[in-house]
């Protein structure tokens, strides 16, 4: 059993920044990818980005490439999502993930999935 919770999330002006963090708990053996996702209102849940246990790999959603990072903290129960240059569209509910896998950018491949957390841009 896996649990995950984000955190960070808010209102900002467009080109200001955001840090999303997520908090993942639970007795495990595997090692789990983790990942961000963002569904806005009415439209499909969109990659964002992921990271492997070990943080050697990241990938990159194509509107996230150049703006946002994705990174691991020490305690690797921790994964933070950096967001920069923000933008009207960027807002959505964003969720953070976990898969005992390698990094996908498909959302159906990943097992456990935290409650969200809004982010809304502002021109």
């Amino acid at each position: 059993q896996v649990q995950l919770v984000e955190s960070g999330g808010g209102s900002v002006q467009a080109g200001g920044s955001l840090r999303l963090s997520c908090a993942a708990s639970g007795r495990t053996f595997s090692r789990f990818t983790m990942g961000w996702f963002r569904q806005a209102p009415g439209k499909e849940r969109e990659f964002v980005a992921a990271i492997s246990w070990s943080g050697g790999l990241t990938y990159y959603g194509d509107t996230a490439k150049g703006r946002f990072t994705i990174s691991r903290g020490n305690a690797k129960n921790t994964v933070y999502l950096q967001m920069n240059s923000l933008k009207v569209e960027d807002t959505a509910v964003y969720y953070c993930a976990a898969d005992p896998g390698i990094p996908s950018r498909r959302a159906d491949e990943y097992g456990y999935w935290g409650q969200g957390t809004q982010v809304t841009v502002s021109s």
